[in-house]
């Protein structure tokens, strides 16, 4: 199974970060370019431990409905999300947080399956693992910028 583990500095406190990646509307924000919604279970504001949400989005041109649930939440330190439904065989998602009340350190620990066998570890190997690293890096600007924009520095 491939793993995609990328690491952000962000000047922002724990807190606030912890909270801004698992907020449904900066995430919309953060895939704009696939057209992406929430459009079942919590569909906007800050997703809880035990709770879903469906996304429907354009991927290689085609729309699909991919339902995750967050399965661990240890806030503001850690929380997890698992596919329940969707194009993946499986998937969990991972994001740790680090950090004090001027700098976090958010790590991104994404774990997937695709389906079909070996067509599908041959997609991963041609484009699935650097399309998805791609998604998780612009996803994780946005959070960046979104948890940077009103943090004044040394306070």
């Amino acid at each position: 199974m491939p793993k995609i583990v990328l690491t952000t500095a962000i000047n922002t406190p724990i807190q606030k970060c912890f909270d801004i990646a698992r907020d449904i509307d900066v995430h919309v924000a953060s895939t704009v370019h696939t057209g992406e919604r929430a459009i079942a279970g919590r569909v906007s504001g800050l997703i809880e431990l035990g709770e879903t949400v469906t996304w429907r989005a354009k991927h290689f041109g085609i729309w699909q409905n991919l339902t995750s649930k967050i399965t661990a939440f240890d806030p503001p330190y850690f929380f997890a999300d698992k596919m329940v439904s969707g194009a993946f065989k499986s998937f969990r998602h991972e994001h740790y947080f680090t950090g004090d009340e001027k700098q976090t350190i958010m790590r991104d620990e994404f774990i997937f399956e695709s389906p079909l066998g070996l067509l599908g570890k041959l997609a991963n190997w041609l484009f699935l693992k650097r399309y998805m690293t791609n998604l998780l890096v612009k996803r994780n600007l946005v959070i960046k910028a979104e948890a940077e924009k009103n943090t004044i520095k040394g306070l």
